[in-house]
């Protein structure tokens, strides 16, 4: 048998190769002939060797190894295996990116991704450098999959089927037996699961998971973009059956172990379309003269027991999901709308943080546990803005005083370095069929501003009372949101680009920092460019995480912050409540890496939940545009890159792109340093900011995708 028969299984092949890297790796990178390495590995067979000798030479031409003296071999670079994930580019090659922020980024050949998708987590082979170049690899193992199931347009012939996903970063299409095709006719919109990837398969294997319905339908794209992002559509029966048989009675003895607020005036204050309402506020005036404030949340972490079904189902959510059109909730209706929703005129079981505050908002006391409370109404925010306003209607006088103290809360957050990013929030008009007739922005005013102040009150007050628990090393577990400084890189890139509309940046230290954005937040409400600085300083900023490790919160200027008010929508908020009762009973620290674990995995679900949520605007907006082919906006130019601009209608914020092969007029290359394109011959300058008219050129719902073209004055 030839070594060229020997090799024809690339598994056998890939092994071979690593186990003769290896030696090298094993042996200081000491030069090494084929009947060396042979030795080592045990070889004696005459064929096999050849083998071996084909590797040193393949290795060789690829410059992983370098040929010093005829036949003798050695390793181009010693430390050649590095884990990271993959990040897929548009023409199929990937960059991996290491855990090692020192590390750079590891290109790798479409040809060397050896099955690789998008997001994986995978070990990779590191060439050597070599002529200047960045460095470049191979995958060698798929340590971790990023995700096994794809939502997509099931493809019919007689024989077979195939599966074309949705997800433009999954280069291959799924083969589908027919026996796999769980009732799907051609052309439906289905989720598929890989099932198998032979070594020597272009393409994986699959079955239809679930059929989503007809391309285009309203349910069937939201339910699409829902599986895309791996969120269910809906609770298993097991998890159902155990929410409808938790009792809904309050019994006396849960009674006699709260602190009663039934009789105090109490009130929730929640959009006017919200079904769960899981924080409400209590007001008293004291015999002092001082105000006591009770901030109350729904205890979720009653009816929820640790390792349930409901437990581990909300766990692997992570967050309730807000898409355009529904939201698709944490938990069971039965415990989010009715046992945990804080309604009006029903007793609820409530974990609070009660604050006794003066005239000017200082904490003179506070107190927190578990509670009951009655809410007397259910405000919405439109109502509430109303009596401020007005300054009248049911509880006016409570509703003032609390405005007062939340004002004074919030001057004095400013005052000690928070960043006001007031982000304007597009919502859609849909008619009965879910199809969007209008685009509004929703305004943000001093109703919800007052509930936002009293929540971020409760949530940093509990993460200092939780970081004073014992002492040095021996600090017990807590989850905390955390917020770091941003790099400074980002930051002087940023100060640079607003610069060029006359705003000034500060960035000496965080306090100046954080008060020249303030100035500029305020400065640039209301006008064209508002959301391209607010959207590009938010993009300089570090993102916020959960985390066991104690640390502040650059954004809100806390020196310790935490998640304690939304439990119904978040997990965390379920982890502080359990940590937070354990230690008011006494409790020892909570093992620290159970936790941390699961502060990751909210983390990664709460941006998955972010980026379902933008599909579906993205989604809307593109059907919104549809039926506007031709039509004509002035936009603004939200962002640059080397294949075109991405514009922001003023007048109803969908956003869509100028392709530069549609600008006819020159040939246009990106400055990225600047924020720009420039044309080569004439230097016509398009800037990030820049006012443009564009018309609607086309619009592609699958891929939720909005063509403009540039109109030239």
């Amino acid at each position: 048998m030839s070594s060229k028969k020997k090799r024809n299984n690339s598994t056998i092949d890939q092994v071979l190769t690593q186990m003769v890297l290896d030696i090298f790796e094993k042996n200081g990178n000491k030069p090494l002939n084929y009947k060396q390495v042979s030795a080592i590995l045990n070889v004696h067979d005459h064929e096999a060797r050849e083998v071996i000798l084909d590797i040193l030479k393949d290795q060789a031409f690829m410059g992983i190894l370098k040929e010093n003296a005829p036949g003798k071999f050695q390793l181009l670079e010693l430390k050649t295996y590095i884990e990271g994930r993959v990040e897929l580019t548009n023409d199929g090659s990937a960059y991996i990116i290491t855990d090692d922020e020192f590390e750079s980024d590891i290109f790798i050949a479409p040809r060397k991704l050896r099955n690789a998708l998008n997001g994986d987590r995978v070990k990779v082979y590191v060439y050597a450098k070599s002529r200047g170049k960045k460095k470049e690899g191979e995958v060698i193992e798929i340590l971790q999959r990023a995700k096994m199931e794809f939502t997509g347009i099931v493809k019919l012939s007689e024989r077979f089927a195939f599966f074309i996903p949705d997800d433009r970063k999954m280069m291959h299409d799924i083969f589908i037996p027919m026996a796999e095709l769980n009732g799907a006719k051609n052309g439906i919109k289905a989720v598929a699961e890989i099932t198998d990837w032979p070594a020597e398969a272009k393409n994986p294997i699959g079955r239809i998971k679930q059929i989503l319905g007809t391309q285009g339908e309203n349910d069937t794209e939201m339910n699409a973009i829902l599986a895309e992002y791996g969120f269910p559509l809906s609770f298993t029966n097991e998890v159902e059956h155990e929410a409808e048989s938790i009792p809904d009675i309050i019994t006396a003895d849960e009674i006699a172990r709260r602190r009663d607020f039934r009789d105090v005036n109490t009130f929730t204050i929640d959009p006017f379309d919200a079904k769960d309402f899981d924080d409400a506020l209590s007001y008293k005036v004291l015999d002092n003269g001082n105000y006591e404030v009770g901030v109350h949340i729904a205890d979720v972490s009653h009816y929820i027991i640790p390792d349930s079904e409901l437990d581990k189902e909300a766990d692997e959510r992570g967050t309730s999901v807000y898409l355009v059109d529904r939201v698709i909730p944490m938990l069971p209706e039965r415990l989010s709308n009715g046992l945990c929703s804080l309604r009006p005129n029903e007793d609820k079981l409530c974990f609070s943080a009660v604050f006794e505050l003066n005239e000017d908002a200082h904490i003179l006391n506070e107190w927190y546990g578990k509670t009951i409370i009655h809410s007397n109404r259910r405000f919405t925010y439109e109502e509430v803005q109303e009596v401020i306003e007005n300054k009248q209607g049911d509880y006016y006088q409570e509703i003032l005083k609390l405005n007062a103290l939340a004002y004074k809360l919030r001057e004095r957050k400013f005052k000690n370095g928070a960043i006001s990013f007031e982000t304007t929030e597009v919502k859609f008009r849909l008619d009965d069929t879910g199809k969007p007739i209008g685009v509004y922005v929703k305004e943000r005013k001093d109703a919800h501003k007052l509930i936002e102040d009293f929540m971020l009150l409760a949530n940093r007050k509990v993460a200092e009372y939780a970081s004073k628990l014992g002492k040095g090393k021996n600090k017990y577990t807590f989850v905390y949101r955390v917020h770091d400084t941003p790099k400074p890189e980002a930051l002087a890139s940023f100060a640079q680009f607003a610069a060029r509309f006359g705003y000034k940046i500060n960035t000496k230290s965080d306090k100046e920092t954080a008060k020249s954005l303030n100035f500029l937040m305020e400065d640039v409400e209301g006008k064209k460019e508002q959301n391209v600085l607010t959207q590009l300083a938010i993009r300089s900023m570090a993102k916020a995480i959960y985390t066991t490790k104690s640390s502040s919160h650059y954004g809100l200027a806390f020196d310790h912050y935490t998640h304690f008010t939304s439990p119904i929508r978040r997990y965390p908020d379920v982890m502080v409540h359990r940590l937070l009762f354990h230690y008011l009973n006494g409790g020892q620290s909570a093992n620290a890496d159970h936790y941390e674990k699961l502060c990751q995995h909210s983390s990664q679900m709460e941006k998955k939940a972010a980026d379902a949520e933008r599909a579906s605007i993205k989604y809307k907006q593109a059907e919104f545009l549809k039926d506007q082919i031709g039509a004509i906006y002035s936009g603004v130019i939200s962002g640059v890159t080397e294949w075109g601009m991405y514009i922001e209608i003023i007048e109803n914020k969908c956003e869509g792109m100028i392709r530069l092969r549609d600008i006819s007029d020159d040939f246009y290359t990106l400055d990225e340093k600047n924020y720009a394109i420039i044309g080569q011959r004439k230097k016509k300058v398009y800037q990030l900011g820049d006012e443009v008219k564009i018309r609607v050129k086309s619009v592609d719902l699958t891929k939720k995708q909005i063509d403009f073209i540039l109109i030239n004055d």
